[in-house]
Formats: structure tokens, C-alpha cells, sequence
């Protein structure tokens, strides 16, 4: 077993809250797994730490998801309801209106989320689409929130375009580690979501990057998506950890469910590889119960999905993720 001293550490670095630039970063696979691999206090303890060097440790971020394009996709994602090469009885949808999407962040807002993030099921947006969703980012920015979009694969030009919109964020998850990723996905490769993400820093968007636990995929692999995320230079602002909901009709349907405590110390060791980015803690939180979902904030997750929904699959109530947060004397940002 290793012990604490063992671990290898970055050298400390100045707080900031923007995220800096740097050279690579010293998060190996191995030294990830080392994380992994810490007695469960220690590595608590460690996350704790890092958490309070560079966030108010009682601050939750509180985004709402909204999917404003449903199903029909062409990809064949194994843990994904909207591909139509999966039998899932998935009721498609098309393109929402402005109108439609500002309705639902005017709610977000007045329920206390701070970001408001659209979803689009697609392999990546075609160009008479980008005028629709430009037309939302520009409509949810007016209210005050702040914006993300995920709509797959960007061709050149287009990150721009939503910079030029208004968009903050923009989300396009890693998955899992890029040895186990054709196992999960066939239809793109892992340098398609790299390219994807270099072309948004390029175009000076903030990046939400993160993964899924529990695709069949063993420790180090959640070791090997940690460090890959830690290596994006900078690393991204925020990194959204997904509990998978096996599907009924997807290839994932059948994964056996990770252990809690598993997947709190993957938290754990993205938040100490990743000291100064927002990890959130996402789809799978409507199984957790309470007590998890606090040993969550525990190990250094300090942002979430709010709302009813996320895309497809169930979120927690607004009401009851409001009581944990006075139980838990936590605030929302």
C-alpha cells in the first residue's frame, strides 16, 4: 500500500482563481493511482486540503443541463440513450426554440443555478444550426447566467462563432482513458475529442471536460482519465465526473455498478491532480443518498447538476437537494 510520503506532488503554485497558464503538468498515470491507492482518510484528508487552498470549501456551483436537441444521433457512444443505433424507446426531439430555452433558464436562474448548459445530440453541428444556438447562448447570457454548450465534434470556425455569441463554456467530455475508449465508442476516435477541445482554447472558451466511472473500465483507467484531463494544458475549468446510469438498450446496460467508495476517490483525485478546477459531480447523483452525495463534497467535488433533469436521465428534485445543502451548511455560487 502507499503511504502519503510516498506519493509524488506537484510543486505548489501561487492561488489564482482564473486558471494559469503552465508547462505539463507532473500527474502521471501512476502517480494518479497512487491517489487511488491511499488509505481512504488520508486521501480525504489530501482533497480537503487542496479544496481549501483555492475555493471556499462551503460553495457548491449549481448548474442546470437542458438538452436542446434530443436523440436520433449517429454515434454510437455505449452508455448513450440518444444514439439511434440503440433500441432505448427514446422519444427524439428537434432543435427547441429561443424561446423554449430561455423559458427553462429564466427557471434554472430563479431556482439558484448560476450556469445554464444545452446539449445537443448530435456527431457535431451542422452550420444552419449554429445561427439557432448562437441565437440561445446570446438569449441566456442577457439573463446573467453563465453559458455552456455540448454539441459534439466542432469543425473549424465554429468554436469561434460561439465565442462570438457570448458562450463561456464549452463541454466535450474525454470519457475514459484513451486506452479503453475504442471499447465504449467506434464511431470517433479519442484525437477527435482532443482536436475538439484544443480548437476551443484556441478560441479563447473556457473547457468542461470530464468522464464517466463504471463503463466496465478498471482503476488505473480512471487513473489514465484523470491524468489525461490533468495534461490538457491548461486543464479544464471544469471537470464533470458521471456515475454511469446503464440504460436499458445501450451496450452498457448490463455494467455491473462501482463501489461508492470507488467512486468517491475518483473524485478525490481529480480534485488534488486538478486543484484549482471546478469538479462536479454529475449524472448518477439521483442514486446516491445523502450520506454519499456528502462524502461527494467531502472529497472535494464543489459544483452539480440542479435540476429535475440531466438530458435523459433523472436528477435529483430541486427541494431535496436544497435540504441536504442546509443540513450540509452549504451555499450555492
Amino acid at each position: 500500500m502507499t503511504t502519503p510520503a510516498t506519493v509524488a506532488r506537484p510543486a505548489a503554485r501561487p492561488h489564482t482563481s482564473a486558471q494559469p497558464a503552465h508547462s505539463a503538468p507532473a500527474w502521471t498515470v501512476d502517480a494518479v493511482l497512487a491517489l487511488f491507492e491511499l488509505p481512504l482518510a488520508d486521501l480525504l484528508f489530501r482533497a480537503q486540503e487542496t479544496l481549501r487552498a483555492h475555493f471556499d470549501p462551503n460553495a457548491v456551483q449549481r448548474s442546470t443541463l437542458l438538452s436542446i436537441k434530443t436523440g436520433n444521433c449517429s454515434e454510437d457512444c455505449g452508455y448513450c440513450s440518444q444514439s439511434k443505433r440503440h433500441q432505448t424507446g427514446l422519444e427524439t426531439q428537434r432543435l427547441l426554440s429561443t424561446e423554449d430555452v430561455l423559458t427553462a433558464a429564466k427557471a434554472a436562474k430563479e431556482q439558484g443555478a448560476g450556469r445554464f448548459c444545452m446539449g445537443a445530440a448530435w456527431r457535431g453541428p451542422k452550420e444552419k444550426d449554429m445561427a439557432a444556438v448562437a441565437e440561445m447562448v446570446r438569449a441566456v447570457k442577457a439573463l446573467g447566467l453563465e453559458t455552456c454548450v455540448t454539441l459534439g465534434i466542432l469543425k473549424d470556425g465554429q468554436a469561434e462563432q460561439l465565442k462570438d455569441a457570448g458562450l463561456d463554456y464549452y463541454n466535450h467530455n474525454l470519457d475514459t482513458a484513451p486506452e479503453y475508449y475504442g471499447d465504449v465508442v467506434t464511431t470517433h476516435t479519442y484525437q477527435d475529442r482532443l482536436d475538439t477541445l484544443h480548437g476551443v482554447r484556441e478560441a479563447g472558451l473556457k473547457v468542461c471536460s470530464g468522464g464517466i466511472v463504471g463503463m466496465g473500465e478498471t482503476r488505473r483507467h480512471r487513473a489514465g482519465l484523470i491524468a489525461k484531463l490533468a495534461s490538457l494544458d491548461p486543464p479544464p475549468e471544469s471537470v464533470p465526473i458521471n456515475n454511469l446510469v446503464p440504460i436499458p438498450g445501450t451496450p452498457l446496460a448490463g455494467s455491473e455498478p462501482v463501489d461508492i467508495f470507488e467512486f468517491v476517490r475518483t473524485i478525490a483525485a481529480a480534485r488534488i491532480a486538478m486543484p484549482r478546477s471546478y469538479v462536479r459531480l454529475s449524472a448518477g447523483r439521483e442514486q446516491m443518498s445523502e450520506a454519499e452525495q456528502a462524502l461527494c463534497f467531502f472529497a472535494g467535488a464543489n459544483s452539480m447538476f440542479y435540476g429535475d433533469q440531466l438530458l435523459t436521465t433523472g436528477n435529483p428534485r430541486v427541494e431535496g437537494d436544497n435540504a441536504l445543502f442546509a443540513k450540509l451548511g452549504l451555499h450555492g455560487v
